[in-house]
């Protein structure tokens, strides 16, 4: 479909008559919360003509790793030369980043247009018993529009909102499911345990359709083996059927071997910091091998090399100053927080540690916590901007209680629940050989990169 057939559909009931206006209409869909379920976007798919169906995805779950497994995956299909598109959420800038095309934001005019598409779909479908769609199945919608009647990229990067089997882009059927990994996030939707999260990501997996994933632990390990067989699905496991060996590690720059049950691959390089990303490219490859394997996807070793080097995510252990440094990371999670910690003590050097933390009310902060604070010389908490903020002195207290358990380590605790005056406490305490570190949420990861790369406030990933 042309722009101007979008254009001719949509003026017909067009209510929305701006970008903002409909970044708002859809943004406040969230009022309806997280129902995860398939009949909205079901429904939605079939009001629109099955646009999903005609698109090749790679649908990619977990706990973390999720964005950077999209990042390499990306990265390495445009150097093939390919078009690709790329979905993902949260967004860290605007919310037209969610929606990407060969690296590119959708335009603010497509994207006005799609909504105007959708809008009297989404009142039809509120009218009925199924209620509103909400705001995460009609931002989904809206991706899958843009891909199947606009963009027709070769290949989507699809990645997962919550979950896995009733998470709305559970919609699509892919060429392959990744699974990175699975951690204590979200436990309030998705079960009290591993297992049971395990069970909620491995819903991605189709009939037939190949899986790789890094899972780790054995209970996790086991139910994905489980699910794959009786999918009859071929199912590649980091430390199984592919491996890496580390060769060289160093600030924005790490080197390994890829070993896989197809060919071995060295060497290859990564910009991205933390040990664990490795893991997350290594997974990248094993998928992109796959594809070669079953559907013939034409990868050069140079184009590879070149797309892992240059791939790029922001908000994850990102150095956005340098004088003094400051780094950004989204560590919202216990295993996160560990991930974060390992690459502290084992990829940067400094004097003193200042951290800056804000959390949501919703996530394990205690086990969070305990990874963090052994490292820190300074701990400043504060609130992000966003609806379900964690009041500062709540995790200041948390703080307290579990330093008194902490034997021999001692910090500075500074409360200030204004993001924006914490920051510059955090900046004036940091000296030149010192490091700053922003960490918890990525609401406030994105206010804090948008305040110090663009000096304006984030639209907020939502």
């Amino acid at each position: 479909m042309t722009e101007q057939q979008l254009t001719t559909e949509s003026d017909a009931a067009a209510s929305l008559t701006s970008y903002e206006e409909a970044r708002d209409w859809i943004e406040g869909l969230v009022a309806f919360g997280i129902r995860p379920g398939m009949e909205r976007i079901e429904k939605l798919m079939e009001l629109t003509g099955h646009p999903e169906r005609r698109l090749k995805f790679i649908h990619v779950a977990g706990t973390n790793g999720k964005g950077s497994v999209c990042a390499y995956l990306t990265s390495v299909l445009l150097r093939c030369g390919y078009d690709v598109g790329t979905f993902t959420s949260p967004y860290i800038t605007k919310f037209t980043n969610r929606f990407q095309y060969n690296g590119a934001d959708i335009p603010e005019e497509t994207l006005l247009l799609l909504a105007n598409r959708l809008k009297p779909l989404v009142e039809e479908i509120a009218a009925t018993e199924l209620g509103s769609p909400s705001m995460f199945e009609v931002s989904t919608a809206l991706a899958i529009l843009y891909y199947g009647t606009v963009a027709y990229p070769d290949f989507v990067v699809w990645e997962t909102g919550l979950g896995g089997r009733l998470d709305v882009t559970n919609i699509v059927t892919p060429l392959v499911s990744v699974i990175t990994n699975v951690g204590h996030d979200h436990m309030d939707i998705l079960g009290d345990t591993i297992e049971a999260v395990t069970r909620e990501k491995a819903g991605i997996i189709k009939a037939g359709v190949p899986v790789v994933s890094a899972v780790s632990q054995p209970e996790a390990a086991a139910i994905i083996t489980e699910t794959a067989q009786t999918k009859n699905s071929s199912l590649y496991m980091l430390g199984g059927n592919f491996h890496i060996q580390p060769l060289h590690v160093e600030e924005n720059e790490q080197t390994f071997r890829f070993e896989g049950l197809f060919r071995s691959i060295e060497p290859l390089t990564i910009t991205l910091n933390g040990v664990h990303q490795q893991s997350n490219a290594a997974v990248a490859v094993m998928t992109l091998e796959v594809m070669r394997q079953y559907y013939a996807l034409i990868l050069e070793d140079e184009d590879l090399r070149e797309g892992l080097r240059a791939a790029a995510w922001p908000g994850r252990l990102e150095m956005i100053a340098t004088s003094p440094r400051l780094l950004i990371d989204g560590a919202h999670n216990p295993e996160g927080a560990q991930m974060l910690a390992a690459s502290l003590s084992g990829t940067y050097k400094y004097d003193k540690l200042h951290l800056m933390m804000g959390m949501l009310a919703n996530k394990n902060h205690r086990d969070t916590l305990r990874h963090i604070l052994p490292l820190v010389d300074t701990l400043v908490v504060t609130e992000p901007d966003f609806r379900k903020a964690l009041p500062a002195q709540e995790l200041a207290a948390l703080v307290q209680e579990i330093r008194e358990e902490t034997i021999g380590r001692s910090f500075e605790l500074i409360i200030e629940p204004n993001w924006k005056l914490a920051l510059e406490r955090l900046q004036s305490l940091s000296n030149a050989d010192d490091l700053a570190v922003v960490t918890g949420t990525l609401y406030l990861i994105a206010d804090v990169r948008s305040q110090l790369l663009y000096n304006k406030d984030s639209e907020k990933g939502w």
